[in-house]
Parts: structure tokens; sequence; C-alpha cells
């Protein structure tokens, strides 16, 4: 039987996802209790914060998996209060790059799923508030804007420079914008990016992290897949997947080709395990170290292994799920049984914690959720439920979830971050869901964890899509066969 012909629900997946639907719950109801409207719950503190500008981060954050788990009633109370409550007129630096993958994101995934045009109308409101920091003599953006003022600029610790990251993950969100609007505009300023950084593209494929936006060059400075690098490779992909592959939007796949054998090339393996990492370069130097965040590369490596021919995606494949045994043993090896921020590779020491908090990071558990879907292998859907018994033993508290500051200690902070809601918990329900529930042949994910819609072919060309209400239907309490 195909993945997609899949109809029986194993009954363990069914307790799995509802204990996972049990957190969100908790989650959630602690957020409304005790930081409604705000950015993020300080789950010890029994408050809320507004590190995003008191943009309703969180709830913004929580649309989508609120609705694609079924909790209506949960939904219907956050979209009242983004229709009544959440406004963008404020005198706050945001960052351009976490305003678009959170809230631009959430607003329409959360459209696509609903129909609610509110959720399009904020969308468009907070878009255009961040759209003059495109205006740059290259068109690279700048990475922070006041949203009443409009003035943009970069962060002071990066010297003037825009980080690749910041600069080249706004495409989904901007490219769907326009197809749902009609207005073209969107899509322009984030695909003139990837044309400027076209014209630098190395041979092997690895850009520096950041990028002069007077110049449109790139600046001497660390190669990696981890912060400040990581998404824009996952969105040279995903645009070509949300382009329907089609000739319009191939030279996204050949640049993202490219780049996978950059990756290739950075790949080594530990003793005595024979782990595989992908290292970072700076200059000619490698360094041995390997970010969390770099986890989500086994996944993306997966969903794009099938555009290959048969060798390249039994290649691409096979490495996938090498760094996904890596990034699960991230995990394995820590005395909480959750992974640090980062990690380093000595010889004969396969893997050590470098920096060791965790911040409820979603990355390895996106990974398992391809790599399921994609292979049949029910080892990925055992990984991610040890990770998340890990979560609930270490991270979940009367109040909410917290981070660890440190994972050998298990000591807690207090923070519960807003893509916990959006990403964790989202993909470790899809983990335990059947492939036809946000179907990868309709949907693709933002680096959020937000599914947008995959518009027809004829509506390619920045025509206003209708979305049918509702096109996502949520599982209920009691899930047996899926039609």
């Amino acid at each position: 039987m195909s993945r997609k012909e899949l109809v029986e629900i194993d009954p363990i997946n069914t307790e799995r996802r509802e204990k996972v639907k049990d957190a969100m719950l908790h989650a959630w109801n602690s957020y409304v209790k005790y930081a409604w409207g705000m950015d993020e719950l300080q789950p010890q503190s029994k408050n809320g914060v507004n590190s995003f500008g008191g943009l309703g981060a969180t709830l913004v954050d929580s649309l989508d998996t609120l609705y694609i788990m079924g909790l209506k009633d949960e939904f219907q109370k956050a979209r009242d209060w983004v229709a009544e409550s959440l406004s963008f007129d404020k005198d706050y630096d945001a960052s351009v790059f976490e305003t678009t993958i959170r809230v631009v994101g959430g607003l329409l995934s959360a459209y696509d799923m609903s129909g609610d045009k509110v959720f399009l109308e904020k969308a468009k409101d907070i878009t255009d508030r961040l759209l003059p920091a495109w205006d740059t003599p290259s068109g690279i953006p700048y990475n922070s804007i006041n949203l009443a003022h409009g003035q943009a600029h970069n962060f002071g610790w990066t010297n003037g420079d825009s980080i690749l990251a910041d600069s080249g993950t706004e495409q989904l969100e901007l490219i769907a914008l326009s197809q749902r609007t009609g207005d073209p505009k969107y899509q322009l300023k984030a695909e003139n990016v990837i044309l400027q950084l076209q014209k630098i593209y190395p041979s092997d494929g690895l850009l520096p992290i950041y990028i002069n936006p007077q110049s449109g060059t790139s600046s001497y400075s660390t190669i990696t897949f981890g912060a400040m690098g990581d998404s824009f490779y996952e969105y040279l992909l995903k645009v070509w997947i949300q382009g329907n592959k089609t000739e319009s939007v191939k030279h996204y796949r050949q640049m993202w080709e490219t780049s996978m054998e950059g990756l290739i090339s950075l790949t080594r393996k530990t003793t005595p395990s024979n782990y595989s990492y992908i290292c970072e370069k700076n200059g000619g130097a490698f360094s041995d170290k390997m970010d969390e965040l770099a986890c989500f590369a086994p996944g993306m490596l997966a969903l794009g292994a099938s555009g290959y021919g048969p060798e390249k995606a039994e290649q691409i494949m096979n490495l996938a799920e090498e760094l996904a045994r890596t990034c699960y043993n991230f995990y394995q090896t820590t005395p909480t049984k959750l992974a640090g921020e980062n990690y380093y590779f000595h010889p004969g020491q396969d893997m050590n914690v470098g920096t060791s908090w965790n911040i409820l990071r979603p990355e390895t558990i996106e990974s398992l959720m391809y790599l399921w879907r994609l292979t049949g292998n029910k080892t990925y859907q055992d990984w991610g439920w040890d990770i998340f018994q890990a979560f609930e033993k270490n991270s979940r508290i009367a109040s909410g979830y917290v981070g660890l500051r440190d994972v050998n200690s298990g000591e807690k902070d207090d923070k519960m971050q807003s893509f916990f809601l959006a990403e964790t918990l989202k993909y470790l329900y899809l983990l335990f869901s059947p492939p036809s529930v946000i179907s990868f042949d309709e949907w693709v994910f933002n680096t959020e964890a937000h599914p947008l819609r995959i518009a027809p072919i004829h509506d390619n060309k920045g025509h206003s899509i209708d979305i049918a209400t509702p096109v996502v239907r949520p599982f209920g309490r009691k899930q047996g066969k899926q039609g």
C-alpha cells in the first residue's frame, strides 16, 4: 500500500497524537491564562513578555496548529483577538525575518485553512509596513524596520551587513501574499533578492552569512547550515515546490542543487560511531561544529531527493537518514535526553554539547516528520516520541512549557517560545497523523512550520486565488479512518 493510500490509522499513533494535542492545550491554556495577547509566556513568572514588539506572536503562531488539531473554540477565540485587537501601528524596530515567518506566515496559513479574510487583510497590513526594508541599492533588504515610521536599518552587531538567512527567507510568504491579493509588488521584492544573490553565487553554492545591502556582495564571514545561514537554503527548494516545479522557478532548484553539493563537501563522520555531521567553514578553515538548528537539513534533503534521478536521489536520501540519526543522538546523549544548542566533534569522542541550553526547538522533529512520510519507516515516529517524552518530563510545568538552561543538569529557564506551539508540537502531531493531513502535494511549510497552500499552475501569474472554506478537515476527537 502506498503512503497516500494509507487509510487505517495505527492505534498507537492515535494515542500519541492525542497526547501531543493535550500538550498543545496545556501550552495554549497557560498562554491564555497568563499572557493573553502578548508575544510570549514566561511560565515560571506567570506573565507575558513582548519580545516581538507586541504583535501577539504566540497567538498568531498558534492559529494553524489549533485549526489542524480541531481545537475550534480556541481557534475562534484567537481569531476574534486578531480581528479586534491586533494592531501593527507600533513604534518598534521589528526583525523583518522574524515578523515575516511568524506573523505574515501565521496569518497566511490561517487564511489558507479557514478562508477567513480577516487574516489576509492583517497579513497585507503588516507586510506593507515591512516593505520599505527592501528599498536598498542592491534590493537585499535591511533586517530591521520601525513598524510605525518605516525606517529600515541593519543590526549594529553586523557592521551594516544584512544576514543571509534573514534576507533570503521571505520568498514563500511574499509570493503567497501576491498570489492571494493579486498584487505582484511583494513577490517582485522577494524574488529580486534571489536574482541578486544569483549574481554572486559561488560554484559550491555556499554563501557566507553576511551580505552587503549596498553592493549586494558577500562579506568575509562564516558559511553554515546553522544560525544565520539555514533557512536561505531551505527556501530555494521550497519556492521551487511552491511554484509547482515549473520553468519559472527552475533557477531556485538549480541553486539549491548546487548548494547541496556544497553541503556534501561540508559533511564529515565521527569516530568511533560514524555519525555524519555538517561542519562550518570560514575562509579555508573548517570548524567541527554543528548547530541543532542545522537539523532541519535531513528533512530538507529528504523533501528534495525526489527531484533527482534515481541514483542521486538515493544518495541524497541516504545522507538525510544519516544526518537524522546524528540529530536524534544529539538528544539521546544528554542526561535529560534533550539536545543542546550546538555540538562539537572531537576525534574518538563522537559528539560533545557546546552551548548547553535547549529552547524547545523543532528542527530534529521536523526532519523526523519528513523522513517518516517519505520513507514509511516507523523508527522516525519512535524517535519523535522519545523526544516528546523528554519534553514532557523536563519542560512541562503547571503553567506551561519552559526550555532548559542546561541539558545536563536539567535547570529550567522561564520562556515558552512561540515556535514551540507553531512548530514543535505541530510537527509532532503530524508525525503521528496520516500523510494526507496537510499533504506535501498541496502544502509547503514555511520555516516557522506554517503550511501555505500550493496554488494551481494556472494561477501562478500573480492572480488572486479563491480558497474554499474550509480547505483542511481537522481531526475530531475520535478518528478512525481517513476518508
